[in-house]
Protein backbone atom coordinates (compact mmCIF):
# COMPACT_ATOMS: atom_id res chain seq x y z
CA UNK A 1 0.00 0.00 0.00
CA UNK A 2 1.37 3.42 -0.95
CA UNK A 3 1.52 6.35 1.39
CA UNK A 4 -1.10 8.17 -0.73
CA UNK A 5 -3.58 5.34 -0.27
CA UNK A 6 -3.09 5.10 3.48
CA UNK A 7 -5.63 6.55 5.91
CA UNK A 8 -3.61 8.66 8.34
CA UNK A 9 -4.49 10.65 11.42
CA UNK A 10 -4.04 14.37 10.82
CA UNK A 11 -5.27 15.70 14.07
CA UNK A 12 -6.21 13.82 17.20
CA UNK A 13 -7.96 16.19 19.53
CA UNK A 14 -9.08 13.32 21.74
CA UNK A 15 -6.45 10.69 22.57
CA UNK A 16 -6.95 7.50 24.40
CA UNK A 17 -4.01 5.87 26.15
CA UNK A 18 -4.17 2.12 26.38
CA UNK A 19 -3.80 0.81 29.92
CA UNK A 20 -0.95 -1.45 30.81
CA UNK A 21 -1.82 -5.12 30.62
CA UNK A 22 -1.55 -5.45 34.37
CA UNK A 23 -4.03 -2.68 34.95
CA UNK A 24 -6.38 -4.12 32.34
CA UNK A 25 -6.24 -7.46 34.01
CA UNK A 26 -6.89 -6.07 37.45
CA UNK A 27 -9.50 -3.65 36.20
CA UNK A 28 -8.04 -0.89 38.46
CA UNK A 29 -6.37 2.35 37.64
CA UNK A 30 -4.99 5.11 39.78
CA UNK A 31 -4.48 8.52 38.18
CA UNK A 32 -1.96 9.40 40.89
CA UNK A 33 0.23 6.51 39.85
CA UNK A 34 0.15 7.77 36.26
CA UNK A 35 1.12 11.21 37.38
CA UNK A 36 3.97 9.84 39.41
CA UNK A 37 5.20 7.71 36.53
CA UNK A 38 5.02 10.63 34.08
CA UNK A 39 2.25 9.20 31.91
CA UNK A 40 -0.87 11.26 31.35
CA UNK A 41 -4.24 9.74 30.77
CA UNK A 42 -7.09 11.76 29.26
CA UNK A 43 -10.52 10.14 29.16
CA UNK A 44 -12.21 10.10 25.69
CA UNK A 45 -15.02 12.62 25.24
CA UNK A 46 -17.63 11.95 22.48
CA UNK A 47 -18.10 15.65 21.91
CA UNK A 48 -14.55 15.98 20.71
CA UNK A 49 -13.91 15.78 16.95
CA UNK A 50 -11.80 13.40 14.97
CA UNK A 51 -10.56 14.64 11.59
CA UNK A 52 -9.27 11.96 9.24
CA UNK A 53 -7.27 12.42 6.06
CA UNK A 54 -8.28 10.17 3.16
CA UNK A 55 -5.92 10.13 0.15
CA UNK A 56 -4.14 13.15 1.55
CA UNK A 57 -7.27 15.40 1.59
CA UNK A 58 -9.46 16.24 4.57
CA UNK A 59 -12.93 14.73 4.43
CA UNK A 60 -15.06 17.83 5.01
CA UNK A 61 -18.82 18.14 5.06
CA UNK A 62 -21.34 20.96 4.79
CA UNK A 63 -21.82 23.85 2.35
CA UNK A 64 -18.59 24.13 0.38
CA UNK A 65 -17.70 26.80 -2.23
CA UNK A 66 -17.96 24.11 -4.93
CA UNK A 67 -21.51 23.26 -3.90
CA UNK A 68 -22.47 26.93 -3.83
CA UNK A 69 -21.08 27.32 -7.34
CA UNK A 70 -23.08 24.31 -8.57
CA UNK A 71 -26.28 25.89 -7.23
CA UNK A 72 -25.45 29.16 -8.95
CA UNK A 73 -24.80 27.40 -12.25
CA UNK A 74 -28.07 25.48 -11.98
CA UNK A 75 -29.93 28.74 -11.35
CA UNK A 76 -28.32 30.27 -14.43
CA UNK A 77 -29.49 27.45 -16.72
CA UNK A 78 -31.60 28.69 -19.66
CA UNK A 79 -35.31 27.89 -19.63
CA UNK A 80 -35.20 26.43 -23.13
CA UNK A 81 -33.64 23.04 -23.87
CA UNK A 82 -30.00 22.83 -24.82
CA UNK A 83 -28.57 21.44 -28.03
CA UNK A 84 -27.35 17.97 -27.16
CA UNK A 85 -26.76 14.45 -28.34
CA UNK A 86 -29.62 12.12 -29.20
CA UNK A 87 -30.74 10.31 -26.02
CA UNK A 88 -29.03 6.95 -25.66
CA UNK A 89 -32.22 4.87 -25.62
CA UNK A 90 -32.91 6.06 -29.19
CA UNK A 91 -29.32 6.06 -30.40
CA UNK A 92 -28.82 2.41 -29.40
CA UNK A 93 -31.31 1.39 -32.12
CA UNK A 94 -28.97 0.22 -34.88
CA UNK A 95 -31.69 0.59 -37.55
CA UNK A 96 -31.85 4.37 -37.09
CA UNK A 97 -28.41 5.29 -35.78
CA UNK A 98 -27.39 6.50 -39.23
CA UNK A 99 -30.29 8.97 -39.33
CA UNK A 100 -28.92 10.93 -36.37
CA UNK A 101 -25.56 11.70 -37.94
CA UNK A 102 -24.80 14.14 -40.79
CA UNK A 103 -24.10 12.77 -44.25
CA UNK A 104 -22.37 15.65 -46.04
CA UNK A 105 -21.95 18.60 -43.68
CA UNK A 106 -21.17 18.99 -39.96
CA UNK A 107 -22.73 22.06 -38.35
CA UNK A 108 -21.78 23.20 -34.86
CA UNK A 109 -19.40 21.65 -32.33
CA UNK A 110 -20.74 18.09 -31.91
CA UNK A 111 -19.60 16.61 -35.24
CA UNK A 112 -16.99 19.22 -36.20
CA UNK A 113 -13.80 17.56 -37.45
CA UNK A 114 -15.21 14.12 -36.71
CA UNK A 115 -14.66 12.59 -40.13
CA UNK A 116 -12.66 13.34 -43.25
CA UNK A 117 -15.86 13.07 -45.30
CA UNK A 118 -16.67 16.59 -44.08
CA UNK A 119 -13.40 18.10 -45.36
CA UNK A 120 -14.96 19.07 -48.70
CA UNK A 121 -18.00 20.61 -47.05
CA UNK A 122 -15.70 22.66 -44.79
CA UNK A 123 -14.20 24.24 -47.91
CA UNK A 124 -17.69 24.92 -49.29
CA UNK A 125 -18.78 26.46 -45.96
CA UNK A 126 -15.92 28.95 -46.14
CA UNK A 127 -16.99 29.95 -49.66
CA UNK A 128 -20.61 30.39 -48.58
CA UNK A 129 -19.64 32.39 -45.49
CA UNK A 130 -17.39 34.64 -47.56
CA UNK A 131 -20.18 35.28 -50.06
CA UNK A 132 -22.65 36.07 -47.26
CA UNK A 133 -20.39 38.70 -45.70
CA UNK A 134 -19.44 40.12 -49.10
CA UNK A 135 -23.06 40.51 -50.31
CA UNK A 136 -24.23 42.14 -47.07
CA UNK A 137 -21.20 44.33 -46.39
CA UNK A 138 -20.18 42.67 -43.12
CA UNK A 139 -16.69 43.23 -41.73
CA UNK A 140 -15.32 39.85 -40.63
CA UNK A 141 -13.25 41.39 -37.80
CA UNK A 142 -16.26 43.21 -36.35
CA UNK A 143 -18.42 40.07 -36.63
CA UNK A 144 -15.73 37.92 -34.98
CA UNK A 145 -15.50 40.33 -32.04
CA UNK A 146 -19.29 40.42 -31.71
CA UNK A 147 -19.51 36.62 -31.53
CA UNK A 148 -16.63 36.49 -29.07
CA UNK A 149 -18.41 39.01 -26.84
CA UNK A 150 -21.48 36.74 -26.76
CA UNK A 151 -19.61 33.45 -26.63
CA UNK A 152 -20.39 32.54 -23.02
CA UNK A 153 -24.09 33.01 -23.68
CA UNK A 154 -23.88 30.89 -26.83
CA UNK A 155 -22.05 28.14 -24.95
CA UNK A 156 -25.02 27.83 -22.61
CA UNK A 157 -27.14 26.84 -25.60
CA UNK A 158 -25.30 23.50 -25.67
CA UNK A 159 -25.32 20.68 -23.14
CA UNK A 160 -22.42 20.85 -20.71
CA UNK A 161 -20.98 17.49 -21.77
CA UNK A 162 -20.76 18.67 -25.41
CA UNK A 163 -18.52 21.59 -24.48
CA UNK A 164 -16.39 19.51 -22.10
CA UNK A 165 -15.92 16.61 -24.50
CA UNK A 166 -14.66 18.71 -27.41
CA UNK A 167 -12.75 21.22 -25.24
CA UNK A 168 -12.63 23.88 -27.95
CA UNK A 169 -10.75 27.09 -27.25
CA UNK A 170 -12.74 30.32 -27.37
CA UNK A 171 -11.03 31.26 -30.63
CA UNK A 172 -11.87 27.90 -32.27
CA UNK A 173 -15.48 28.07 -31.15
CA UNK A 174 -15.93 31.70 -32.23
CA UNK A 175 -14.52 31.03 -35.70
CA UNK A 176 -16.65 27.89 -36.03
CA UNK A 177 -19.82 29.83 -35.17
CA UNK A 178 -18.89 32.56 -37.65
CA UNK A 179 -18.25 30.20 -40.58
CA UNK A 180 -21.11 27.76 -39.88
CA UNK A 181 -23.68 30.48 -39.17
CA UNK A 182 -22.89 32.66 -42.18
CA UNK A 183 -22.69 29.68 -44.53
CA UNK A 184 -26.02 28.33 -43.29
CA UNK A 185 -27.82 31.65 -43.81
CA UNK A 186 -26.38 32.06 -47.32
CA UNK A 187 -27.22 28.46 -48.23
CA UNK A 188 -30.84 28.90 -47.08
CA UNK A 189 -31.19 32.18 -48.97
CA UNK A 190 -29.86 30.63 -52.19
CA UNK A 191 -32.01 27.49 -51.88
CA UNK A 192 -35.16 29.59 -51.52
CA UNK A 193 -34.38 32.27 -54.11
CA UNK A 194 -31.93 30.89 -56.68
CA UNK A 195 -30.09 27.61 -56.22
CA UNK A 196 -28.04 28.27 -59.37
CA UNK A 197 -25.81 30.41 -57.13
CA UNK A 198 -24.92 27.25 -55.23
CA UNK A 199 -24.08 25.41 -58.44
CA UNK A 200 -21.59 28.17 -59.24
CA UNK A 201 -19.89 27.32 -55.95
CA UNK A 202 -19.52 23.69 -57.12
CA UNK A 203 -22.40 22.37 -55.01
CA UNK A 204 -24.32 19.66 -56.85
CA UNK A 205 -28.07 19.04 -56.61
CA UNK A 206 -27.70 15.84 -54.58
CA UNK A 207 -25.38 17.63 -52.13
CA UNK A 208 -28.00 20.37 -51.74
CA UNK A 209 -30.63 17.76 -50.88
CA UNK A 210 -28.43 15.95 -48.34
CA UNK A 211 -27.30 19.24 -46.80
CA UNK A 212 -30.93 20.22 -46.20
CA UNK A 213 -31.52 16.93 -44.40
CA UNK A 214 -28.40 17.47 -42.28
CA UNK A 215 -29.68 20.88 -41.20
CA UNK A 216 -32.61 19.23 -39.38
CA UNK A 217 -30.57 16.78 -37.30
CA UNK A 218 -30.70 17.30 -33.53
CA UNK A 219 -26.92 17.04 -33.16
CA UNK A 220 -26.30 19.39 -36.10
CA UNK A 221 -27.99 22.54 -34.81
CA UNK A 222 -26.80 26.11 -34.28
CA UNK A 223 -28.43 28.31 -31.63
CA UNK A 224 -31.05 30.58 -33.18
CA UNK A 225 -29.55 33.35 -31.03
CA UNK A 226 -26.42 33.05 -33.16
CA UNK A 227 -28.43 33.31 -36.39
CA UNK A 228 -30.18 36.41 -35.04
CA UNK A 229 -26.82 37.93 -34.10
CA UNK A 230 -25.57 37.33 -37.65
CA UNK A 231 -28.74 38.73 -39.22
CA UNK A 232 -28.52 41.82 -37.03
CA UNK A 233 -25.04 42.40 -38.45
CA UNK A 234 -26.55 43.00 -41.89
CA UNK A 235 -26.51 46.73 -42.54
CA UNK A 236 -29.62 47.07 -44.73
CA UNK A 237 -32.91 46.47 -42.89
CA UNK A 238 -34.59 45.23 -46.07
CA UNK A 239 -31.87 42.62 -46.57
CA UNK A 240 -32.22 41.53 -42.96
CA UNK A 241 -35.98 41.01 -43.36
CA UNK A 242 -35.38 39.16 -46.62
CA UNK A 243 -33.11 36.68 -44.84
CA UNK A 244 -35.75 36.07 -42.15
CA UNK A 245 -38.33 35.52 -44.87
CA UNK A 246 -36.02 33.01 -46.55
CA UNK A 247 -35.75 31.05 -43.29
CA UNK A 248 -39.55 30.92 -43.04
CA UNK A 249 -39.85 29.70 -46.63
CA UNK A 250 -37.09 27.16 -46.06
CA UNK A 251 -38.97 25.69 -43.10
CA UNK A 252 -42.19 25.48 -45.12
CA UNK A 253 -40.42 23.81 -48.03
CA UNK A 254 -39.07 21.15 -45.68
CA UNK A 255 -42.35 20.29 -43.98
CA UNK A 256 -43.32 16.64 -44.34
CA UNK A 257 -46.98 17.67 -44.57
CA UNK A 258 -48.65 19.74 -47.28
CA UNK A 259 -51.74 21.83 -47.80
CA UNK A 260 -54.51 20.26 -49.85
CA UNK A 261 -57.64 21.72 -51.37
CA UNK A 262 -61.05 20.03 -50.91
CA UNK A 263 -60.52 18.34 -54.25
CA UNK A 264 -57.34 16.72 -52.97
CA UNK A 265 -54.93 18.95 -54.89
CA UNK A 266 -51.80 20.02 -53.05
CA UNK A 267 -51.04 23.68 -52.50
CA UNK A 268 -48.03 25.73 -51.46
CA UNK A 269 -47.14 25.63 -47.78
CA UNK A 270 -47.05 28.94 -45.94
CA UNK A 271 -45.64 29.68 -42.53
CA UNK A 272 -48.29 29.87 -39.81
CA UNK A 273 -47.32 31.52 -36.54
CA UNK A 274 -48.99 30.35 -33.37
CA UNK A 275 -50.63 32.75 -30.97
CA UNK A 276 -48.24 31.96 -28.11
CA UNK A 277 -44.68 32.55 -29.28
CA UNK A 278 -41.92 30.80 -27.35
CA UNK A 279 -38.17 31.34 -27.70
CA UNK A 280 -36.80 29.53 -30.73
CA UNK A 281 -33.92 27.16 -30.05
CA UNK A 282 -32.86 26.20 -33.58
CA UNK A 283 -34.13 25.21 -37.04
CA UNK A 284 -35.42 21.84 -35.84
CA UNK A 285 -37.53 23.67 -33.27
CA UNK A 286 -38.96 25.92 -36.02
CA UNK A 287 -39.91 22.84 -38.02
CA UNK A 288 -41.63 21.33 -35.00
CA UNK A 289 -43.54 24.54 -34.26
CA UNK A 290 -45.15 24.41 -37.69
CA UNK A 291 -46.13 20.77 -37.36
CA UNK A 292 -47.72 21.09 -33.92
CA UNK A 293 -49.54 24.34 -34.64
CA UNK A 294 -52.93 23.04 -33.55
CA UNK A 295 -55.09 23.03 -30.46
CA UNK A 296 -55.29 19.58 -28.92
CA UNK A 297 -58.51 18.28 -27.39
CA UNK A 298 -58.69 18.09 -23.60
CA UNK A 299 -61.29 15.35 -23.25
CA UNK A 300 -61.21 13.08 -20.23
CA UNK A 301 -59.72 9.70 -20.97
CA UNK A 302 -61.96 6.69 -20.72
CA UNK A 303 -60.85 3.31 -19.42
CA UNK A 304 -62.01 1.59 -22.59
CA UNK A 305 -59.30 -0.07 -24.64
CA UNK A 306 -59.10 0.88 -28.30
CA UNK A 307 -59.61 -2.32 -30.25
CA UNK A 308 -59.32 -1.05 -33.83
CA UNK A 309 -56.11 -2.22 -35.45
CA UNK A 310 -55.64 -0.80 -38.93
CA UNK A 311 -57.11 1.21 -41.76
CA UNK A 312 -58.76 -1.77 -43.45
CA UNK A 313 -60.71 -2.56 -40.30
CA UNK A 314 -61.79 1.06 -39.90
CA UNK A 315 -63.03 1.21 -43.49
CA UNK A 316 -64.89 -2.04 -42.93
CA UNK A 317 -66.74 -0.46 -40.00
CA UNK A 318 -67.86 2.52 -42.10
CA UNK A 319 -65.11 5.02 -41.33
CA UNK A 320 -64.01 7.14 -44.28
CA UNK A 321 -60.63 8.83 -44.71
CA UNK A 322 -60.10 12.45 -45.74
CA UNK A 323 -57.14 14.89 -45.68
CA UNK A 324 -57.42 17.83 -43.28
CA UNK A 325 -55.93 20.22 -45.84
CA UNK A 326 -53.57 21.73 -43.22
CA UNK A 327 -49.86 21.27 -42.59
CA UNK A 328 -50.20 20.71 -38.85
CA UNK A 329 -50.45 17.24 -37.30
CA UNK A 330 -54.04 17.87 -36.20
CA UNK A 331 -56.36 14.84 -36.39
CA UNK A 332 -60.15 14.92 -36.15
CA UNK A 333 -63.09 12.52 -36.35
CA UNK A 334 -66.60 13.47 -37.46
CA UNK A 335 -69.64 11.22 -37.14
CA UNK A 336 -72.74 11.10 -39.31
CA UNK A 337 -75.77 8.81 -39.28
CA UNK A 338 -74.17 5.76 -40.86
CA UNK A 339 -70.52 6.66 -41.34
CA UNK A 340 -67.64 8.44 -39.62
CA UNK A 341 -64.86 10.46 -41.20
CA UNK A 342 -61.29 10.37 -39.94
CA UNK A 343 -59.30 13.42 -41.08
CA UNK A 344 -55.51 13.25 -41.20
CA UNK A 345 -52.86 15.63 -42.59
CA UNK A 346 -51.49 14.90 -46.04
CA UNK A 347 -48.01 13.49 -45.61
CA UNK A 348 -45.18 13.23 -48.14
CA UNK A 349 -43.12 10.08 -47.59
CA UNK A 350 -39.65 10.27 -49.12
CA UNK A 351 -36.04 9.68 -48.07
CA UNK A 352 -36.06 12.66 -45.71
CA UNK A 353 -39.33 11.85 -43.91
CA UNK A 354 -37.90 9.18 -41.61
CA UNK A 355 -34.80 11.16 -40.50
CA UNK A 356 -36.84 14.30 -39.81
CA UNK A 357 -39.43 12.47 -37.73
CA UNK A 358 -36.75 10.52 -35.86
CA UNK A 359 -34.84 13.68 -34.95
CA UNK A 360 -38.04 15.46 -33.91
CA UNK A 361 -38.87 12.50 -31.68
CA UNK A 362 -35.33 12.59 -30.28
CA UNK A 363 -35.76 16.31 -29.57
CA UNK A 364 -39.04 15.68 -27.72
CA UNK A 365 -37.32 12.93 -25.71
CA UNK A 366 -34.48 15.17 -24.47
CA UNK A 367 -34.65 15.25 -20.66
CA UNK A 368 -34.55 19.07 -20.41
CA UNK A 369 -37.35 19.67 -22.95
CA UNK A 370 -40.80 19.88 -21.35
CA UNK A 371 -43.38 19.22 -24.06
CA UNK A 372 -46.58 17.30 -24.88
CA UNK A 373 -44.92 14.81 -27.27
CA UNK A 374 -47.10 15.92 -30.18
CA UNK A 375 -44.86 14.52 -32.93
CA UNK A 376 -44.27 11.28 -31.03
CA UNK A 377 -48.00 10.85 -30.44
CA UNK A 378 -48.79 11.48 -34.12
CA UNK A 379 -46.31 8.80 -35.22
CA UNK A 380 -47.78 6.35 -32.70
CA UNK A 381 -51.30 7.09 -33.99
CA UNK A 382 -50.23 6.60 -37.60
CA UNK A 383 -48.45 3.40 -36.63
CA UNK A 384 -51.69 2.12 -35.08
CA UNK A 385 -53.42 2.56 -38.46
CA UNK A 386 -50.76 0.85 -40.55
CA UNK A 387 -50.18 -2.89 -40.29
CA UNK A 388 -49.96 -3.99 -43.90
CA UNK A 389 -49.16 -2.52 -47.33
CA UNK A 390 -52.93 -2.53 -48.01
CA UNK A 391 -53.35 0.07 -45.28
CA UNK A 392 -50.82 2.31 -46.99
CA UNK A 393 -52.68 1.79 -50.27
CA UNK A 394 -55.95 2.99 -48.72
CA UNK A 395 -54.20 6.05 -47.26
CA UNK A 396 -52.78 6.81 -50.69
CA UNK A 397 -56.20 6.54 -52.29
CA UNK A 398 -57.53 9.02 -49.72
CA UNK A 399 -54.71 11.50 -50.58
CA UNK A 400 -53.36 11.24 -47.03
CA UNK A 401 -50.05 9.65 -48.02
CA UNK A 402 -47.96 10.56 -51.05
CA UNK A 403 -45.48 7.73 -51.48
CA UNK A 404 -42.25 8.69 -53.25
CA UNK A 405 -40.14 6.40 -51.06
CA UNK A 406 -40.76 3.08 -52.77
CA UNK A 407 -43.31 0.32 -52.41
CA UNK A 408 -46.24 0.43 -50.00
CA UNK A 409 -44.51 -2.33 -48.05
CA UNK A 410 -41.48 -0.08 -47.46
CA UNK A 411 -43.71 2.71 -46.15
CA UNK A 412 -45.53 0.32 -43.81
CA UNK A 413 -42.23 -1.03 -42.48
CA UNK A 414 -40.87 2.52 -42.00
CA UNK A 415 -43.72 3.66 -39.73
CA UNK A 416 -43.83 0.33 -37.90
CA UNK A 417 -40.12 0.69 -37.09
CA UNK A 418 -40.31 4.36 -36.11
CA UNK A 419 -43.34 3.76 -33.90
CA UNK A 420 -41.72 0.87 -32.03
CA UNK A 421 -41.04 1.44 -28.30
CA UNK A 422 -42.33 5.04 -28.37
CA UNK A 423 -44.38 6.42 -25.48
CA UNK A 424 -47.13 8.79 -26.73
CA UNK A 425 -49.00 11.39 -24.75
CA UNK A 426 -52.15 9.50 -23.59
CA UNK A 427 -54.14 12.75 -23.42
CA UNK A 428 -53.48 13.67 -27.05
CA UNK A 429 -56.06 12.62 -29.69
CA UNK A 430 -58.05 11.04 -26.86
CA UNK A 431 -61.45 12.23 -28.11
CA UNK A 432 -60.65 11.09 -31.63
CA UNK A 433 -59.73 7.61 -30.43
CA UNK A 434 -62.77 7.27 -28.17
CA UNK A 435 -65.18 8.38 -30.92
CA UNK A 436 -63.55 6.01 -33.39
CA UNK A 437 -63.87 3.14 -30.91
CA UNK A 438 -67.58 3.82 -30.35
CA UNK A 439 -68.22 3.84 -34.08
CA UNK A 440 -66.04 0.77 -34.63
CA UNK A 441 -67.92 -1.27 -32.01
CA UNK A 442 -71.39 -0.24 -33.25
CA UNK A 443 -72.87 -3.41 -34.78
CA UNK A 444 -75.59 -1.84 -36.91
CA UNK A 445 -73.19 0.72 -38.32
CA UNK A 446 -70.79 -2.06 -39.21
CA UNK A 447 -73.53 -3.98 -41.06
CA UNK A 448 -74.61 -0.83 -42.89
CA UNK A 449 -71.01 -0.09 -43.83
CA UNK A 450 -70.49 -3.66 -44.99
CA UNK A 451 -73.52 -3.44 -47.25
CA UNK A 452 -72.34 -0.10 -48.57
CA UNK A 453 -68.83 -1.39 -49.26
CA UNK A 454 -70.22 -4.48 -50.95
CA UNK A 455 -72.76 -2.89 -53.26
CA UNK A 456 -72.11 0.84 -53.58
CA UNK A 457 -68.35 1.35 -53.75
CA UNK A 458 -68.14 0.68 -57.52
CA UNK A 459 -70.55 1.12 -60.43
CA UNK A 460 -70.28 -2.54 -61.37
CA UNK A 461 -71.30 -3.82 -57.94
CA UNK A 462 -74.16 -1.31 -57.90
CA UNK A 463 -75.35 -2.44 -61.36
CA UNK A 464 -75.11 -6.04 -60.22
CA UNK A 465 -77.31 -5.20 -57.23
CA UNK A 466 -79.86 -3.45 -59.47
CA UNK A 467 -79.84 -6.42 -61.83
CA UNK A 468 -80.42 -8.82 -58.97
CA UNK A 469 -83.30 -6.74 -57.61
CA UNK A 470 -84.89 -6.47 -61.05
CA UNK A 471 -84.53 -10.21 -61.56
CA UNK A 472 -86.17 -10.81 -58.21
CA UNK A 473 -88.96 -8.37 -59.06
CA UNK A 474 -89.70 -9.96 -62.46
CA UNK A 475 -89.62 -13.43 -60.90
CA UNK A 476 -92.22 -12.31 -58.36
CA UNK A 477 -94.41 -10.79 -61.10
CA UNK A 478 -94.15 -13.92 -63.20
CA UNK A 479 -95.03 -16.08 -60.23
CA UNK A 480 -98.02 -13.87 -59.49
CA UNK A 481 -99.46 -14.12 -62.97
CA UNK A 482 -98.78 -17.84 -63.18
CA UNK A 483 -101.15 -18.49 -60.28
CA UNK A 484 -104.51 -20.10 -61.33
CA UNK A 485 -107.22 -17.52 -61.49
CA UNK A 486 -110.45 -18.06 -59.58
CA UNK A 487 -113.64 -18.37 -61.59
Amino acid sequence: MSSDDAISTKEMQATKVVKPEADQASGSHDPKEDEASGSHFQPFEETQKLSIVIHGKPNTFGVTPERLESLKQAADQPAKPRIQRVPFMLRENEDFKQYYEPRVVAIGPIHHGKSKIFDYSETIKHRLAGKFMEEHGIDVHVLYDKIMANLEKLKLCYAEDVMKEKNYSDDELTWMFLVDGCSMLHFIDCIVKDDSKLEKLNIKKDQMAFAQQDMFLLENQLPYELLELLMNSVVQITEKEAIKSSISSFICNNLMTMKTSPGGKSGKNTLVTSGEEKPTCHLLELLRKELINFKSDKAVRSDETHSFRNVKELIGSGILLEPTGNTSLAISFQQSCFTGTLKLPSLIVDDSTGPKFLNLIAYETCPDFMNDFQVTSYICFLDSLIDHPEDVQELRKAKILTNVLGSDKEVAELFNKIGKDLVPNPDLYVKVKDDMEKHYKSTWKSYTAEAYNTYFTSPWSFLALIGALLALFFSAVQAYFSLPSEK
